[in-house]
């Protein structure tokens, strides 16, 4: 690897750290990880500054993590390298160095990802993620399974071998998103997690592992 592009890696890590859900909620005059859920992420800037807002936020942490990809591309890197880059990028979101390497779950960077490796596995994903919100009306579990699928969509649909390098390296990065949602896990576990649309959804100042936020 080039110096060249482990500055591209770092630029695209430090470039998906930057934590536009807390940015946009200053930009309204409110502190989004003392409102709501606390999740600097999408959702949580919908709950509490307003969906125009959010879905803005929703935007551009696709774009960190379609961005880090296309870094890396656009230095001549390939393969484990880029997925790599990806992976950074979703370190980056969840534990930015801007927060005291605090963060949101990576998902929508993630997605971000996806699309900049393999647009087809990331259609399929959110086509799953839909599927399973309304089905279900867990967005923690729609997400955990979106995420779970894009190993299996990459080993299936790409060519050989690209398929089994891409598979294998994009599966840290649904590791780090799994454990991210570990205690929302827990909660599916127990059945007290929150559904869309429940009434008893948390509006206190909780931390982000704990909610329904995904971002």
């Amino acid at each position: 690897m080039t110096g060249t592009l482990a500055l591209g890696m770092l630029v695209g890590y430090l470039i998906a750290a930057i934590p536009f859900g807390l940015l946009a909620g200053l930009a309204k005059g409110v502190d989004v990880r003392k409102s709501g859920s606390g999740n600097i992420g999408a959702t949580n800037v919908i709950r509490v500054v307003g969906v125009k807002m959010g879905l803005l936020v929703f935007v551009l942490d696709v774009l960190k993590g379609l961005a880090a990809v296309m870094i890396c591309r656009a230095l001549g890197a390939e393969g484990w390298v880029v997925v790599t880059a990806g992976l950074l990028a979703v370190i980056g979101h969840s534990f930015s160095p801007y927060l005291l390497f605090k963060g949101g779950k990576g998902v929508a960077t993630a997605l971000g990802v996806l699309i900049g490796l393999h647009p087809l596995t990331a259609g399929i994903c959110c086509g799953l993620w839909v599927l399973l919100v309304v089905i279900t009306r867990y967005v923690s579990l729609s997400s955990v399974a979106a995420v779970a699928a894009a190993p299996v969509s990459m080993y299936l649909l790409m060519p050989a071998p690209d398929n089994v390098v891409a598979a294998v390296a994009i599966t840290p990065v649904i590791l780090l998103i799994i454990g991210r949602h570990a205690e929302n896990i827990e909660r599916l576990l127990n059945g007290t997690e929150n559904r869309v649309g429940s009434t008893s959804a948390k509006t206190d100042d909780t931390d982000a592992p704990g909610d329904d936020d995904q971002e």
